[in-house]
């Protein structure tokens, strides 16, 4: 017997709280896979009769539902809700209104759903990924780490140097109004979709399909209507400038409102960012990763070679470079398609560096195949373990056409960090990608990988040593003082030319021009010595140099005369940017107007034009951001000070980002972390 319903009332305040879904909004069903949502329906007439009551249901997502594909199932009515598939059952009968739970399969492809009452009442939803579910696989058992992970809409991308990291707050914004129909629309737009619309729907059951996808479709370079479009220039016309950018949130709406068309510019921590984004709004656990000397192995034999001359000039023909720090990202899921062991952190980077199967993407590959040197498990491992773990080989070209190789004790793959869970703080996820230097298991890691370059190194003891130390208290507009300490461990006399210079370096290691240059050619050390030779680093050099990462690259080469063998010392400067304080006026509470006051000291020897602060923040900013600019230049040692107005929207601990611009400094970032009362 049918059930005869008149109206309905789909819960969504009730069912979006219930899934966590609740910041994407109350007015329409949003809920989670595995896990059962609950409708109302009122009858016209008679009441709901156990066992004779009948409905006849179906869930439907894509263009062409077939069971067969998982796109489309067709239930009925059972005594309890069956969490391993699609189910219904009466939850509360009460005259004539009735409860029906709904519960989707915890493998459904996730996506916008049509669902059918007995042919003709007809309601959407929209399906996502559930952490919480434990039958689902990206299940992750940590409250702590749901909630980072999943449902924070900021956090921290660590940018800066191994020796220096430079924390940068990144507003995610997953939960904006608006940001999960973009998500979507990304899927929708991907080629696979475009060519058989019925497969890649089908596809969205497998979240190992939608993160790789997610890889491709974040970068533009398969001209594919991808998110963003990189650029390594100097210059960014067409677009802004990768620093420019303080979240996701304005490039996922700038290329939703633009008829797909890539959002210019990105690197690669605005393309980590912008995927991690994504992910969590569709239910994917994920984090930022930054890798400090980050290997880009072109031709995939683990050696990136560099090519030096004897004034310590870089040859700059090959594509092999090393990155400064290069960022990708981790989703959290199981890898059924593996064998057992590998579930968990999976590496993909949707930054366009190599292609794979056809298309610039990259991933997800575990993170213990990394670590235990299983290079033949999908996807891309040998490219992600090489940026970790490449052997970095200098060769110096004599004046005469000779080669020699130098030595350098630079190594690959430092510090591999992420923001900490509930904390600020950079969590070091090393050890998960290498055993420790020098161990046992390093050395068999790389007998699997067949890393012959590490195998055959021997641990020598250099009769010469070189290395750089730097003052204290270097920031942009300073004159500084960096120092080649080179010091001899032999027994005899050596004399030897010593060639100390600095460049501004972009961070994808791109040398740039002079900042500072020293040519000793007769440098004399006794047995035992040592000595310190200084190099003088002046603002008025440097400044038109640098580049908007505020790198500048010291390398520091020792020749021996006699002998030739030649030794070598490399390491960046981080130029400190001056601070800006962040103070809040007023109380902070939901739907209450509160101020920032702003403030920044000019710290260069010449004026600031163009001056302007914005600010930005997930449930601060109502999904845009603020900008407030400075009429007239600040002059050396002055500081610019605004106050600009924001109400929040949501209770709970947010991070209020903010930019400074200016024609001298570029953009300066800062944030403070705000707790908004109800």
């Amino acid at each position: 017997m049918a059930l005869d319903i008149s109206t309905w009332d789909l819960a969504c305040q009730f069912n979006n709280t219930d899934h966590h879904t609740e910041l994407n909004g109350t007015d329409r069903l949003i809920v989670r896979r595995g896990q059962a949502f609950t409708i109302n329906l009122y009858l016209n007439s008679g009441s709901y009769q156990p066992g004779y009551s009948q409905l006849h249901i179906t869930a439907e997502t894509g263009p062409q539902p077939e069971e067969q594909y998982g796109t489309r199932a067709v239930f009925g009515l059972s005594n309890e809700i069956d969490e391993t598939c699609w189910s219904a059952a009466v939850s509360s009968p009460s005259g004539d209104t009735v409860g029906l739970s709904v519960c989707a399969a915890p493998d459904a492809p996730i996506g916008r759903y049509v669902l059918t009452l007995d042919g003709h009442i007809q309601f959407d939803f929209i399906l996502l990924f559930n952490p919480w579910c434990p039958r689902d696989v990206v299940y992750l058992d940590s409250e702590e780490k749901l909630a980072e992970y999943v449902l924070a809409q900021d956090g921290i991308i660590f940018r800066g140097d191994a020796e220096y990291p430079v924390p940068l707050a990144w507003y995610f914004g997953q939960f904006e109004e608006g940001i999960l129909d973009v998500c979507l629309r990304i899927l929708d737009m991907n080629p696979k979709h475009r060519r058989n619309p019925a497969k890649d729907c089908s596809g969205r059951r497998n979240v190992i399909y939608v993160t790789r996808v997610l890889s491709a479709m974040i970068n533009s370079n398969d001209r594919d209507y991808g998110v963003v479009e990189g650029c390594w220039k100097d210059t960014f016309d067409g677009g802004v400038s990768p620093m420019s950018w303080r979240g996701s949130v304005q490039i996922l709406r700038t290329w939703s409102s633009t008829s797909c068309l890539p959002v210019r510019y990105g690197q690669c921590w605005v393309f980590a960012a912008v995927a991690c984004s994504v992910s969590r709004a569709l239910g994917i656990p994920c984090r930022v990763i930054t890798n400090y000397y980050s290997a880009h192995d072109t031709n995939s034999n683990l050696v990136i070679e560099r090519y030096l001359n004897e004034k310590g000039e870089v040859d700059r023909s090959t594509r092999d470079m090393i990155w400064n720090y290069h960022c990708w990202v981790e989703s959290w899921m199981t890898r059924p398609d593996l064998p057992p062991g590998f579930d968990g952190w999976q590496a993909s980077d949707p930054t366009p560096q190599e292609k794979s199967e056809g298309v610039f993407c990259c991933g997800p590959v575990p993170v213990r195949a990394i670590k235990e040197g299983e290079l033949t498990f999908k996807y891309d491992a040998p490219f992600v373990f090489a940026e970790v773990n490449a052997d970095l080989v200098y060769m110096l070209k004599y004046n005469d056409g000779s080669t020699r190789k130098i030595v350098n004790d630079q190594k690959v793959g430092q510090k591999i960090s992420t923001k900490s869970v509930g904390r600020d703080d950079r969590e070091d996820i090393t050890h998960l990608y290498k055993y420790p230097e020098g161990s046992a298991e390093e050395r068999q890691v790389f007998e699997k990988a067949n890393h012959q370059n590490k195998l055959l190194q021997e641990k020598g003891n250099p009769g010469l040593q070189i290395t750089i130390k730097l003052s204290t208290g270097i920031r942009k507009g300073c004159d500084f003082d960096v120092f080649a300490i080179v010091s001899n461990n032999t027994e005899e006399n050596k004399k030897c030319r010593l060639v100390f210079a600095s460049r501004a370096v972009s961070y994808n290691g791109v040398i740039g021009r002079e900042c500072g240059f020293k040519d000793l050619l007769n440098v004399e050390l006794a047995p035992g010595g040592e000595r310190k030779v200084p190099l003088r680093l002046n603002y008025s050099k440097y400044c038109n140099n640098l580049t908007e990462d505020n790198l500048i690259r010291l390398g520091a080469l020792l020749i021996d005369h006699s002998t030739k063998e030649a030794v070598m010392a490399m390491r960046d400067v981080v130029l400190d940017e001056p601070e800006i304080k962040i103070r809040i006026l007023g109380e902070p509470k939901e739907k209450r107007k509160l101020a920032a006051e702003l403030t920044l000291q000019n710290p260069l020897p010449e004026p600031l034009q163009g001056c302007c602060f914005t600010i930005e923040g997930a449930n601060l900013t109502g999904g845009s951001s603020i900008t407030e600019k400075l009429d007239s230049p600040i002059e050396p040692g002055q500081e610019a000070k605004v106050k600009i107005y924001f109400t929040p929207t949501q209770s709970g601990l947010r991070k209020l980002v903010v930019d400074f611009d200016s024609d001298k400094l570029g953009h300066v970032r800062g944030y403070k972390n705000v707790i908004i009362g109800k």
